[in-house]
């Protein structure tokens, strides 16, 4: 019967029926809770694991990228040391071409300076060679002019050294076992001073020389004393007692060989040897 106060009334038949819908409904919603929990589940483990491959993938990149970093680190630290070197072996070889190119320049210099004093050497040298030649003929000619003058008192003859001046028995004579000079032949030693004294830079020799008559040793003593007495003269005329010495040869040089009177009164002689000074050196090569 209708309700007139607007409500419906339900018996308990009606609310007995509306529990097994409402269980129905509570197991259909456990259902779907469940079912959404495990395609959750599903999917977060679904997820996980693309997430884990995904993380291993990663950690694989990561781990080739630290590979190929740390062989890029290797290359530049190698790269960094050949560098290194390259740019030491450099400054090495720029000190090492600096060096060489000083030294170069000093041995440039010093080969330019001993030119120069080889070039200086030279030019003194050429001028020494020069000035021998000069002083050489100006000696050739006095000592020329000297033979000339001496060949009229006595026989001169020319030698490597200088001049000869033989002053035989018919030059110059002495008494018999006697070395005193005779008047008549202290004109003739005073003539011979005279040119000697208008030449300078010669020696002076007196060779004393006998015949073959008597023993050597008193022919030696002879020939000694009669040198000494020529040059005694010479020096008391004028010539510097520094520059005139004596030799005796006795007996044991002839000018010339035999026994007659002839050859012994050319071996009875006094021998002037008169050698230049200044002409006796070498010239510069």
């Amino acid at each position: 019967m209708p309700d007139f106060g607007g409500r419906s009334q339900k018996g308990p038949e009606s609310r007995g029926a509306s529990q097994p819908v409402r269980l129905s409904v509570f197991l259909a919603l456990a259902v779907v809770l469940v079912a959404g929990l495990g395609i959750s589940l599903y999917i977060n483990r679904t997820r996980s694991k693309a997430l884990q491959q995904e993380v291993a993938g990663l950690r694989q990149r990561m781990e080739e990228i630290d590979s190929k970093a740390e062989s890029a680190r290797s290359r530049a630290t190698a790269a960094e040391q050949s560098a290194r070197q390259s740019a030491t072996a450099k400054a090495q070889a720029d000190s090492s071409r600096q060096a060489a190119e000083a030294e170069a320049k000093q041995a440039l210099e010093k080969a330019e300076q001993a030119k120069q004093r080889a070039d200086a050497a030279e030019k003194e040298k050429q001028a020494a060679v020069t000035e021998a030649d000069r002083i050489r003929k100006e000696r050739e000619e006095e000592l020329g002019r000297l033979q000339e003058a001496l060949e009229k008192i006595a026989e001169t003859r020319r030698t490597a050294m200088g001049l000869v001046m033989n002053l035989d028995s018919n030059a110059i004579q002495f008494e018999f076992n006697k070395a005193a000079v005779l008047s008549a032949n202290r004109e003739l030693l005073s003539r011979i001073a005279g040119i000697l004294l208008t030449s300078k830079g010669y020696h002076i020799t007196v060779y004393g020389h006998t015949d073959d008559v008597g023993s050597e040793a008193y022919n030696q003593e002879l020939s000694e004393r009669r040198a000494q007495a020529v040059r005694d003269y010479l020096v008391e005329a004028g010539i510097s007692p520094e520059i005139i010495t004596t030799k005796a040869y006795g007996k044991t040089k002839p000018l010339v060989q035999g026994k007659t009177p002839e050859a012994r009164s050319k071996n009875r002689r006094v021998e002037l040897e008169i050698v230049d000074t200044i002409l006796n050196f070498t010239l510069p090569k």
